[in-house]
């Protein structure tokens, strides 16, 4: 214990909040943009708004043709993955595997042709989503980090609400012209309070939805190891089944299909053929999720052979099943609306401006004397919040703006967009290092503004079917997206006019103690001045 209990909870909520702090930020600012995944994925292939919609009785067709190009190019695959046509992507999205451990196969087909579609090559949202929680590493690894990330995060809010005595007053103090410590405090403070509910809400759930992968010993000691059969019995998939060896001619898919549809209201979304040709081949249906907060879709198997209906799962979980899949429900949030989706949003940014504030916080705290230099780590650390703060939402602007600009005929294109994202994030993380503190920050704050403005421009010059060059039609998402990057850049040129105003201004000594205990912070900040001393 340092000192009080209050007093150890501030120490405990400071480094807590400093040792995953960075990763933490790029968790709550690619899990934000996810809300936005499938329009984001759309925005970034244009090429979708000339593809007309698929109607529902054309659907078995469609998956024929699917089958058919499987057939010929991923005969050694076990499974198949058959996205079926939405209202918001009307094409067949083909996945498989060929062996365990080698890289997945991906390819979009026209529905009324069966032939690959002429598209860019993206991850579009998918890898914002990935991120969120494999931060792009193998998800064995990856997963680990998160998870740990989002522990300490659990960690970092309590302790937080702990030392905060005067969490009420907090929410409605906030002093944008005082020194910057006193506004980043109230800044940290109101954007903590404001969403502490979502905060709390989206970290705990965050490490329920990954729950039998960080403790899996009672699934190991229960069922031996079987994963799949946990799953089945809770309810979430349908029985697997075994290949027997013995070819058998497969059922067609049209009448499996329409007796689907008649059986689930909601809307068919993707197929997975398992073992086909065998005479134990699998087809089973999966639909859209039901309007509620629980995270369960319809599952409907077929015998792949006869076209025989072998289960239905999905809206009968037990207690404890269903418990965890309204908490995955509440964490995607696939179930809001609109509106709701929006506030969603918004507190994820608030959830975002509270871990870059307290970042930022830490090091306000160290500054040397005007005669004194800053020693390395406060050095680093300083590179690393603008790498951060500053360098994700760079990195984000770049990964949009290599959509528009990589020639669309370009080899693994979708990689190039991965690789100029983490290019660009690597050179933001450099230049702090080599520039100013302060000016380092205005730099790169008007560097993102720029970014945001190069996106709208470019997305305005490289797409015909934007509605600025359209006299009368055009899809509306690019006006939105557009709209949301010159909002964007409004607020990063904002702040980085802020900052630039106070670049000649030399900070007082770092120490908090003198600062927070005259301001209306709370006990949680004396405290950790007090530790800090």
């Amino acid at each position: 214990m340092r000192g009080s209990f209050r007093q150890s909870m501030a120490w405990l909520h400071t480094w807590s909040g400093l040792v995953v702090g960075w990763v933490l930020f790029a968790i709550f600012v690619t899990g934000t943009a996810s809300y936005y995944r499938t329009d984001i994925s759309r925005w970034m292939r244009p090429e979708l708004s000339q593809a007309a919609p698929v109607a529902t009785a054309d659907l078995p067709k469609a998956a024929e043709r699917a089958v058919a190009y499987l057939e010929q190019h991923a005969p050694k695959a076990k499974t198949w993955f058959i996205g079926l046509p939405q209202p918001d992507r009307p094409l067949l999205d083909l996945f498989w595997r060929n062996r365990p451990g080698e890289p997945p196969s991906h390819v979009l087909l026209d529905p009324a042709t069966g032939t690959e579609a002429v598209l860019r090559d993206t991850e579009g949202g998918d890898f914002l989503y990935r991120f969120h929680y494999e931060l792009h590493m193998p998800p064995l690894w990856g997963r680990w980090v998160v998870g740990t990330c989002a522990m300490i995060m659990l960690v970092a809010l309590i302790s937080g609400i702990v030392t905060h005595k005067r969490i009420f007053a907090d929410f409605f103090t906030f002093r944008r012209d005082k020194a910057p410590r006193r506004s980043f405090l109230d800044a940290h403070n109101v954007t903590g309070v404001l969403a502490l509910p979502f905060h709390l809400m989206i970290t705990y759930t965050g490490v329920v939805a990954l729950a039998t992968f960080y403790m899996p010993w009672g699934v190991t000691a229960a069922y031996k190891g079987d994963t799949r059969a946990f799953f089945t019995e809770a309810g979430w998939i349908t029985a697997p089944r075994l290949p027997i060896g013995r070819p058998a001619p497969p059922a067609p898919l049209g009448p499996m299909i329409e007796q689907a549809q008649a059986s689930v209201s909601e809307r068919l979304e993707r197929l997975t053929v398992t073992h086909f040709g065998d005479a134990q081949a699998t087809i089973v249906a999966m639909f859209e999720e039901p309007h509620g907060l629980a995270h369960t879709p319809t599952h409907i198997a077929f015998d792949g052979a006869s076209g025989a209906l072998l289960e239905i799962r999905g809206g009968d979980l037990k207690p404890a099943a269903k418990t965890v899949s309204t908490l995955i429900g509440l964490h995607v949030a696939h179930f809001a609306d609109t509106g709701l989706r929006l506030l969603f949003f918004l507190c994820g940014i608030m959830g975002s401006a509270m871990v870059a504030t307290g970042l930022v916080l830490w090091s306000l705290a160290r500054l040397p004397r005007a005669s004194e230099r800053p020693f390395f780590g406060l050095r680093l650390v300083q590179a690393l919040n603008i790498g951060s703060v500053a360098g994700l939402p760079a990195a984000i602007a770049v990964y949009f703006l290599a959509n528009r600009l990589l020639p669309t005929e370009l080899a693994s294109r979708a990689e190039w967009e991965i690789r100029a994202f983490f290019a660009a994030w690597i050179i933001a993380a450099l230049i702090p290092l080599a520039r100013p503190h302060r000016r380092a920050w205005s730099e790169m704050l008007a560097l993102v503004a720029m970014l945001c403005l190069a996106v709208a421009a470019a997305d305005i010059a490289m797409v015909e079917a934007h509605p600025l060059r359209r006299l009368s039609g055009g899809e509306v998402l690019f006006l939105w997206f557009d709209g949301a990057m010159l909002t964007l850049a409004a607020l990063f040129a904002v702040a980085a006019r802020k900052v630039s105003a106070r670049a000649r201004i030399r900070p007082r000594h770092g120490r908090l103690s003198a600062v927070y205990t005259k301001t209306r912070a709370g006990p949680a900040c004396v405290a950790t001045a007090k530790s800090l001393s």
